[in-house]
């Protein structure tokens, strides 16, 4: 991971500087009510996760199929009020990360979700999205699940916002096209919220979606130079 950085201003002159810059200038958004949240004790005995290769951003890409494509997601439209605009906007600026299991076996969160027509570069063998028809103020550059949060102000945003431009639906039975019981963790713990598309997407937050069994037991990524 001390490479990465080095590598990304090579390949992608000035974008990541830009985007390290503004990220770290946003401020937190403000948040009226705690997550609920229970003790990961109660679940049991969890599955060991495997979550793939460390990419380019600092979070692992899984060696598995994406759990939904790009064919239903958002192509310009405003999408619960976020817009789709032709730069990106970083007045704020956080990152959140989501991981995806089903029965046990991890799938992608593809890049290039809010960035339609997205053009992608080589970043240390992966793909790394550059350019689009437009950037939603929700949007994911690598199939890392690493969530980009830029806005043109500090505002709360939601998983359900994030996958309604990824055009899939999610609640406590069905997650993108994988029906079955549901079981969301945030930072770590279960989440125990009647509704799964009210999660928040704060800063440096891990949120992992497990579909079906065996649980698995929810990852711990760095990411927080992001």
């Amino acid at each position: 991971m001390s490479n990465t950085p080095r590598y990304l201003w090579k390949i992608l002159p000035g974008l990541l500087a830009v985007l390290l810059v503004a990220c770290s200038s946003s401020p937190p958004a403000a948040t009226s009510t705690p997550v609920p949240v229970g003790d990961l004790a109660s679940l049991g005995p969890l599955a060991s996760p495997s979550p793939g290769t460390i990419g380019a951003e600092g979070a692992p890409i899984p060696q598995a199929p994406p759990l939904a494509d790009l064919s239903k997601a958002a192509t310009g439209q405003d999408v619960d009020g976020i817009k789709c605009e032709t730069a990106e906007r970083v007045t704020y600026h956080i990152h959140a990360h989501l991981a995806v299991y089903v029965d046990g076996k991890p799938r992608q969160v593809p890049f290039g979700i809010g960035i339609p027509d997205p053009v992608t570069q080589n970043a240390n063998g992966f793909p790394f999205v550059v350019s689009g028809k437009c950037f939603y103020w929700l949007h994911t550059h690598m199939s890392d699940g690493i969530i980009h949060v830029e806005s043109p102000s500090a505002r709360g945003y939601t998983l359900g916002e994030f996958f309604d431009i990824w055009g899939q639906p999610l609640s406590t039975t069905q997650a993108g096209p994988v029906t079955g019981t549901v079981t969301a963790f945030y930072r770590g713990r279960p989440y125990t919220g009647s509704d799964l598309r009210a999660i928040p997407l704060t800063a440096h937050a891990d949120i992992q979606l497990d579909i079906g069994t065996p649980l698995v037991a929810p990852e711990v990524t760095d990411f927080g130079k992001l």
